[in-house]
């Protein structure tokens, strides 16, 4: 039914606050969005996937905290969401890491709590980075969730078709919800109701579209003249422009295609970064598949703890956040790190990188 896919917009029934952190370097000043909830014991540390934002963590959050005391962060990552900075088309590995350590900075200054980051897809990889160069100096674990060196790397020779095979536009927020539901890339109602406001925004002007040009070529008969054919162009064209200003009022915020040169950097070298972090580490994967050689000789000689839910989609994360509580146990070497609520345990998490 219709009904089912008006968007959310309460945040406040996922988070207890949403704040704009201003994080200044000596060169700019930027401005993140970060929405928190709790104000005792470990930090969950959450960094949403390319074209996401941090409303994809919000199930998650709600799910997670009424069951495990700690405190949780999301934040938008740069070009994402409703952070501001002023060099958005950065979007290196180094430079989104950097970022991750400043924004615990502002929110904790030198005595940082105990902190667990969590990284889905391009976070994820983001996630290794931050903990491969000691950007947060009181990290206890990482959790990288959907992303592989080994399956990323091979699957950027056909990104761009992904992204073109995608809507550029739509006609309401209520169609982008129902489009990624459909689609698969949103799995969860619910979460997808709160999620989608967060990938997409009011167009600032209409765009013409691909599919216009095509349908106009097809309407065109061989033996018109040069003339006609250019005047029956142009008033078709007018007709497509104006019928776009009245049903594509929705875009996406990210051009990801446009963030190609950084994808390689995201991703190359990603498994012997993971496993060299000095902090126990959690893979959860959708898939066995996507495991590359690395990882699989890393997990089979204990290097990391390794969870696969084969019936979620690449958002493991929203599909299905109640299953993830079923992996809480222990993590050899982290006995200092308590957050089940009905028992002092430490808390393991699934990943895939």
């Amino acid at each position: 039914m219709k009904w089912m896919f008006i968007p959310s917009s309460a945040a406040s029934a996922y988070f207890v606050t949403c704040t704009a952190l201003e994080s200044i370097s000596l060169t700019a000043l930027n401005i993140f969005r970060v929405y928190c909830s709790g104000a005792h014991g470990p930090v969950l540390l959450l960094l949403h996937g390319g074209g996401h934002s941090a409303l994809s963590w919000a199930v998650f959050t709600a799910v997670i905290f009424s069951r495990i005391n700690c405190r949780v962060v999301a934040m938008d990552l740069r070009a994402h969401g409703d952070t501001k900075v002023k060099n958005p088309d950065d979007l290196s590995a180094d430079t989104m890491a950097k970022d991750i350590g400043k924004v615990v900075e502002v929110l904790y200054g030198d005595n940082p709590p105990p902190i667990m980051i969590i990284g889905h897809s391009m976070g994820g990889a983001i996630a290794v980075h931050t903990a491969a160069a000691n950007h947060l100096q009181s990290l206890l674990g990482l959790c990288v969730i959907d992303v592989v060196e080994g399956t990323a790397m091979d699957a950027l020779n056909s990104m761009q078709n992904f992204l073109r095979s995608r809507p550029k536009t739509f006609k309401s927020l209520e169609n982008a919800i129902e489009w990624s539901v459909k689609s698969g890339q949103i799995r969860n109602m619910e979460s997808a109701r709160v999620s989608m406001g967060g990938q997409v925004k009011k167009c600032e002007e209409p765009t013409s579209s691909p599919a216009v040009s095509k349908s106009i070529e097809g309407i065109i008969e061989e033996e018109e003249e040069e003339d006609v054919v250019e005047e029956s162009n142009k008033k078709k064209m007018k007709e497509d422009d104006q019928e776009i200003k009245k049903e594509s009022v929705f875009t996406w915020r990210v051009d990801l295609s446009k963030t190609e040169k950084y994808w390689e950097g995201w991703f190359r070298g990603l498994s012997a970064l993971f496993l060299t972090c000095p902090v126990p580490k959690l893979l959860l994967l959708a898939g066995v598949d996507r495991l590359d050689k690395d990882l699989t000789i890393g997990q089979m000689q204990g290097k990391f703890q390794m969870q696969v839910l084969p019936q979620c989609g690449h958002a493991v994360h929203e599909d299905a956040p109640e299953k993830q509580m079923l992996w809480q146990h222990l993590w050899s070497g982290t006995n200092s790190l308590t957050l089940r609520k009905d028992t002092c345990a430490n808390f393991q998490f699934g990943v895939y990188i």
